[in-house]
């Protein structure tokens, strides 16, 4: 028997829906409009397209008369606004198809402060009106909706454009719609209702991320609407939400200063190429166009174009194998960029390493010339003065070269043996006449010299004199002398090692990651460059991996931008416990009163029992709370070989499946991936197996190394070979980094005996197999 109750909620589902049906309606009629106005700027276009090719085909000869060019440059600006307006339209359009299945995901019935009688709007991933301009659906980065992500019933408070409002609220309601047809809805009092969470947290993973605005927490709302600091430090816990809430940021700041703010002034630094694949599709799904999106060492080695990079994988087997990690430590330390700034000061003085200019084959301007106008500029000018000044200087010298040159043997040889159709390419026009063959052949000289000398030219002005690896080598090999290299535990022998490496890099036409920002910042600094200065917003993900230098040199390189910088010291992969001190280093970067911080405790990625076994793995890690859905106990499989390893990964693998999990098999290394890859194709096994940056993820069973995990979440994973001695006990960061990323099954594997750091998590976490 249905009691009232019940009979209620189903009376308020058909209102609701009826409501929904209207909007649907809505929605199609005008998309019904939109795609009407498309067609009339598709035909539009075509027609402005074939007048401009009629004026292009009635051009005579070369000349272009005033009224053409006037015609050119009309259709070109009619062509332009067409096109424009047809983007906006097309994107629109797209926006509409997806409100067409979901328009809106929460209802609040509210009352403002003055007002006689009480509203109800609905949010959606974008705002819909009607014919009247009235609001049938709010965007979700409206002012008036962070009543939704922020407030409980009640009193409530929302920042307008206006200042600050006040708002009685009497309703929240959170709805599930699925192609048009509201699956279940909820009243809540809360910000976010934990059965609607629920409902998401429990559907699968994929190979790209979502942007899921509905369940955006009260916490990340505070970070995805801060328009003040100038530095956004958010740490967070493995799956609490950082990286949707930066992307649902991003989107934000793009609606916030619409028409001041475009995605290109918009920046962000992300841990790999397979986490750019992942969330690619997160910001066009919320109507948004992508922002510039590049890794660090994609950053850098674009300025490097004839030096290979050392890549994620050899850095990883680098620092695992190194015996240097203290001059690694010093080298990648604030200190380090205080001392380089230092020296380079020294360089107005002397020091700085040019190379000789050179014109068929022989020196035309030696490095000794160079440097002596370079020194002769006076103390009034810095480095990046003296270098526009030598510039200037080497230019006229090249003109006056041009001059003398003209009179060369090879010169006149050059002319004689000219044919007509050379002859006709170096004239200005067709028919050019000239008063006497002595001044055709001046013409003619001028012409083949400036041309030969074009290389020379390029030379000066793309700053090819300047010796810019003999620069780095000296300022290494300074560092011993204007540092006292014993304060940071290492030897001069050690730092000699260090710089003796640098030299059989360079040699080999190689550079370390230690070394590429450094040497980029010399350069920088001793030609004057002053970073990007149209970037706005600056983001970058995984921070705890960035050295302190990287981050001061990426201030360094966007000066006039606010920066948002998130991550979780707990997963530092490559900086280790050098991460627990990084926060207090960037803020050293920024204003105290600019800059704040944000804690993310509550984990949401991975189901109560993961994340208690996770959590674990940590002895000083920040408070991680779970959020309270419940699954299987991680699962430990212990085997006396690697076979009897691979055969137990295989059930699992069928066992995940028959729960309709995808699965990440992740190992240490990339070794153990290829090889654990093998062994599973012998097996008959299909894995696709994930060994650069550079490939994007697959469906299905993947294999991959623990540094290319980062910022990726998977159904299940599968942990490769945590046995005895695998992982060393400043690697429990990295064990807990490649174990948080599971939703709903986490499965361990060891050979012979389990890995120290596993074995001091509590029993009642997992069980044995």
């Amino acid at each position: 028997m249905t009691n009232k109750s019940e009979l209620e909620h189903l009376d308020e589902k058909k209102i609701e829906q009826s409501h929904l049906d209207d909007v649907i309606e809505l929605v199609k009629t005008t998309e019904d409009r939109l795609k009407s106005h498309l067609e009339i700027a598709e035909r539009d276009l075509e027609v402005i397209n074939n007048a401009f090719d009629d004026i292009h085909v009635g051009m005579d000869g070369d000349a272009i008369s005033f009224d053409a060019a006037l015609s050119i440059h009309q259709q070109q600006q009619m062509l332009d606004e067409r096109n424009n307006s047809w983007q906006q339209n097309r994107q629109r359009l797209d926006i509409l198809k997806r409100l067409e299945k979901t328009p809106y995901f929460a209802r609040l019935d509210f009352q403002e402060k003055g007002e006689p009688k009480r509203e109800t709007i609905y949010i959606g991933m974008s705002s819909l009106t009607d014919q009247n301009d009235h609001f049938l659906i709010y965007d979700w980065r409206a002012p008036i909706s962070s009543i939704y992500y922020d407030g409980n019933l009640g009193e409530v408070h929302y920042q307008s454009p206006d200042g600050d409002q006040e708002v009685d609220l009497f309703l929240k309601r959170q709805f599930l719609i699925e192609n048009g047809k509201i699956t279940s809805f909820f009243d809540t009092q809360e910000t976010i209702g934990d059965q609607m969470l629920l409902e998401v947290l429990d559907e699968k993973s994929s190979t790209h991320m979502k942007g899921i605005v509905k369940t955006i927490q009260k916490e990340q709302n505070k970070i995805i609407r801060n328009t003040d600091s100038k530095l956004l430090f958010v740490q967070g816990a493995a799956g609490s939400g950082k990286t949707s809430a930066i992307l649902q940021r991003i989107a934000y700041l793009l609606y916030r200063y619409r028409g001041n703010l475009t995605s290109s002034q918009v920046v962000m630094f992300s841990p790999n190429m397979l986490f750019n694949d992942y969330i690619k599709d997160v910001l066009p799904e919320m109507g948004e166009q992508n922002m510039v999106q590049m890794t660090f060492i994609q950053y850098v080695a674009r300025r490097l174009p004839n030096l290979s990079v050392e890549t994620l994988a050899e850095k990883f087997e680098h620092d695992e194998n190194s015996n240097q990690k203290q001059v690694s430590k010093f080298v990648a330390d604030n200190e380090f960029f205080k001392i380089l700034t230092n020296y380079s000061e020294l360089l107005n003085q002397s020091g700085i390493s040019f190379r000789d200019l050179k014109f068929q084959g022989k020196t035309f301007i030696s490095k000794e010339k160079i440097s002596e106008i370079y020194y002769s500029f006076g103390q009034q000018y810095n480095l990046g003065n003296r270098l526009d000044a030598t510039v200037e200087r080497l230019i006229k010298m090249l003109h006056r070269k041009i001059g003398a040159e003209m009179r060369s043997k090879w010169v006149q040889e050059r002319i004689e043996n000219l044919s007509q159709e050379e002859l006709q390419a170096l004239y200005n026009t067709a028919d050019q006449e000239f008063k006497s063959g002595d001044n055709e052949r001046k013409f003619l000289a001028r012409k083949i010299v400036t041309k030969t000398m074009q290389k020379v030219y390029n030379q000066i002005n793309h700053l090819r004199f300047i010796n810019v690896s003999a620069n780095y080598l000296h300022f290494l090999q300074a560092v011993s002398k204007v540092a006292d290299l014993s304060k940071y535990d290492i030897t001069n022998e050690q730092w000699d090692k260090y710089v003796n490496e640098f030299i059989e890099d360079m040699n080999n036409k190689r550079i370390s990651m230690n070394n590429i920002t450094p040497y980029l910042y010399l350069y920088d600094l001793i030609t004057g460059k002053h970073g990007e200065l149209d970037m706005k917003f600056v983001f970058i993900d995984e921070i705890q991996d960035y050295t302190p230098f990287q981050l001061a040199y990426l201030k360094f390189k966007f000066p006039r931008a606010r920066y948002t910088m998130l991550g979780d010291l707990n997963q530092s992969i490559f900086t280790k416990k050098n991460s627990q001190t990084l926060l207090s280093e960037v803020q050293s970067l920024f204003n105290a009163d600019e800059t704040k911080v944000v804690q993310l405790t509550h984990s949401y990625r991975s189901t109560k029992q993961i994340t208690n076994y996770t959590k674990s793995i940590l002895t000083n890690g920040q408070k991680i709370e779970p959020f309270n859905r419940d699954g299987d106990l991680p699962n430990v499989i212990m085997s006396d070989s690697i076979k009897g390893s691979v055969a137990r990964v295989v059930d699992q693998l069928q066992k995940n499946y028959e729960q309709n999990f995808t699965t990440a098999i992740i190992t240490k290394t990339l070794e153990e991936a290829v090889a654990l890859q093998k062994d599973l194709q012998q097996q008959e096994v299909p894995a696709t197996l994930i060994k650069s940056e550079n490939q994007r993820l697959a469906a299905g069973t993947i294999v991959l190394p623990s540094y290319l995990a980062k910022g990726l979440e998977f159904d299940a994973v599968i942990v490769w070979d945590a046995s005895k001695d695998k992982f060393d006990e400043d690697e429990q960061q990295l064990i807990y980094t490649i174990t948080s990323r599971a939703m709903h099954k986490l499965t361990i594997t060891a050979i012979g005996e389990l890995s120290q750091l596993l074995q001091r998590i509590p029993e009642k976490y997992y069980t044995v197999e």
